[in-house]
């Protein structure tokens, strides 16, 4: 079952690469009393999820913040250690946007959004996706179709608001 505007984000527990070494982050606390803007991409350090989808969040950090964004949290199936290092390469601070790794896909196949990426060598990732959690609750999702980048940019989260 897929997520829909109206559910409840799965409460999952997920590993990241913080300042002290490895950390755990329960997504129910991630979110409880905030306004967050969540985006999934396939993986980093792909074309378009580096060239497009993670930099119009980053550009628009500080404008989806005034319109009332709390946290930015950057989802992909990948590794705590490769997600820390494409925020580095990138230049993002974790106080602009949260990057969460889901390595083993749980919160992706929690919300039902996971895709088959093995006829590219990447196994199961996440689709593309954008969404507003206010405490937990899903307000607001745009799920890209296959090859698409038009409803889950920052600018169409921006939009939404």
């Amino acid at each position: 079952m897929t997520i829909k505007v109206g559910d409840r984000i799965p409460s999952v527990t997920l590993k990241y690469l913080g300042k002290e070494g490895m950390a755990e982050v329960k997504t129910d606390e991630l979110l409880a009393g905030k306004t967050v803007a969540l985006f999934a991409v396939p993986g980093a350090f792909t074309p378009t999820c580096s060239a497009k989808h993670l930099p119009s969040f980053v550009n628009n950090a500080e404008a989806l913040k005034a319109k009332g964004i709390d946290q930015i949290v950057c989802l992909s199936v990948n590794d705590p250690f490769v997600m820390k290092a494409w925020a580095d390469r990138n230049d993002v601070p974790s106080e602009t946007v949260f990057m969460l790794p889901d390595g083993n896909a749980t919160l992706t196949k929690a919300l039902g959004l996971e895709m088959d990426g093995s006829g590219y060598g990447l196994g199961t990732r996440s689709q593309r996706f954008a969404l507003i959690a206010k405490d937990g609750v899903v307000t607001h999702l745009g799920v890209e179709k296959p090859g698409a980048f038009e409803v889950s940019s920052g600018e169409a989260i921006l939009a939404a608001l």
